[in-house]
């Protein structure tokens, strides 16, 4: 598992962006896939999300996941609820000590965020649609009705797609140019197709990150596509020709 230094430096909490590492699961699933909507076998996706919460010492049960629809919508966790029972969400926030809120990906960015001062966390799930639509913003504004305020929240951005991976098509920019001129700094032009372009998610969320007030933001350098042995990747098995990819998880938890 991967962490980041900020967040490690934080009293009472605890976080990982876990790799596809160090799990039960077979063939393309190999080994850690933590995500109940790819077609793996159920309990080993059930005893892959337990070693990760047990590599954090934290209770199975403890790990809360949503079911993720690349939205910007955001809710308060107050407890604990079965696999596969979550609302439909990309973010959330909490209060409650013991609670793993967890974000699954495979190349879209993963956000971990803690105000330790407020004893609130926050996780969201950011592809490219839910960070236009808000979805960094909607889990700062979450956690901030627990008492959270931005300027004290720190930002881990976990392992996602990198720029040099990140192909798109002509037409791909037009919503982020709508938001802000500026945001043409987060695209640059294929070297191998005059009509392609190349961006850049994990600066883009970034942005957005301290365009809501936070101050503190770290990322984590790898590129899920082009890491196969570390990282599940949807780009990387879509170009393969695989039928399915595993789901890597990123958790944050406030100690008891």
């Amino acid at each position: 598992m991967l962490t980041i230094g900020p967040l490690n430096d934080l009293p009472g909490v605890r976080h990982a962006f876990f790799t596809r590492e160090g799990g039960v699961s077979r063939g393309i699933y190999a080994s850690l896939n933590c995500g109940p909507g790819s077609g793996d076998d159920l309990n080993d996706v059930r005893e892959n999300r337990r070693r990760a919460m047990a590599a954090l010492d934290l209770a199975a049960d403890s790990l809360v996941t949503l079911k993720q629809v690349h939205s910007p919508e955001a809710v308060t966790v107050e407890a604990p609820w079965e696999l596969g029972a979550g609302p439909a969400a990309d973010g959330m926030a909490t209060a409650r000590p013991g609670v793993a809120l967890g974000v699954l990906a495979a190349d879209c960015a993963p956000v971990l965020l803690a105000d330790q001062q407020a004893r609130v966390i926050g996780a969201c799930h950011s592809g490219w649609k839910g960070a236009v639509g808000g979805v960094v913003e909607a889990t700062l504004s979450a956690m901030r009705r627990l008492g959270a305020a931005p300027e004290r929240t720190v930002a881990g951005i976990g392992p996602c797609i990198a720029q040099r991976s990140y192909e798109v098509g002509p037409e791909f920019p037009a919503p982020f140019l709508e938001e802000d001129p500026a945001n043409a700094r987060f695209f640059c032009p294929s070297a191998k197709l005059p009509d392609k372009l190349h961006f850049d998610l994990r600066g883009y969320v970034a942005r957005r990150l301290k365009r809501a007030g936070v101050r503190d933001i770290q990322m984590l350098p790898c590129d899920t596509c082009a890491e196969p042995k570390r990282f599940f990747s949807y780009r990387r098995s879509t170009q393969i020709g695989e039928a399915d990819y595993g789901r890597l998880l990123s958790a944050i938890a406030l100690e008891e």
